[in-house]
Formats: C-alpha cells, structure tokens, sequence
C-alpha cells in the first residue's frame, strides 16, 4: 500500500503535464491569446486605413475637384489661365536703392 500513492502522485502529474504544457496546454493558449489582441488591434488599424483609402479612390472616380486638387498640391500643376508666382524667401533690405 506504500507504493500505491506515489504510483497515484506520478499518474496525475503525468495526466498533468500535457494539460499545461502539452500543444494545446494552458500556456500555449494563454500566450495566444495575447497574439490575438495584438493581431485584432493591428487589423483595426489596417481596416480605418483601407476604408479611408477606398473612400479617397472613390472620390477620385466620381470628382474632377479632387484630381484638380490632387495635381495642384503634389504636381503643382496650374490651370492654362491663371497666373504661377513663387515667392522665394530672402533678405529684406531696408536701404533705398540708388542709381548712380
């Protein structure tokens, strides 16, 4: 009878080990839950992105304003009838200019 409960006590750590630490053991399933928030957070990201991106093609489709202001702000593109002016940042000079 003395050998009958070690003999139980390895059984049920042995019945143990594959429930904990086994493929589909707690701690698997625990550190994969963790990946899953991350992962689900990362797709939230990705979604608003997606959406914002087919709400932007689909402007572009339907609108002539959004192409004109698309190629006038990244092209800098202007229209045949209007007027282009840079203004170059410089030195401003207080000194009347004098011709000799």
């Amino acid at each position: 009878m003395r050998w009958l409960t070690p003999l139980l006590a390895i059984l049920i750590v042995l019945l143990q080990y594959p429930l904990w630490f086994g493929e589909g053991g707690w701690f698997r399933v625990w550190s994969h839950a963790s990946e899953v928030g991350k992962q689900q957070i990362l797709n939230d990201q990705l979604l608003v992105r997606n959406e914002t991106l087919a709400a932007e093609v689909q402007d572009l489709k339907q609108a002539r304003d959004a192409i004109e202001e698309r190629a006038r702000s990244e092209l800098g593109m202007v229209r045949p009838d209007e007027l282009f002016m840079r203004v170059v940042p410089g030195v401003v000079r207080n000194e009347p200019i004098r011709h000799e």
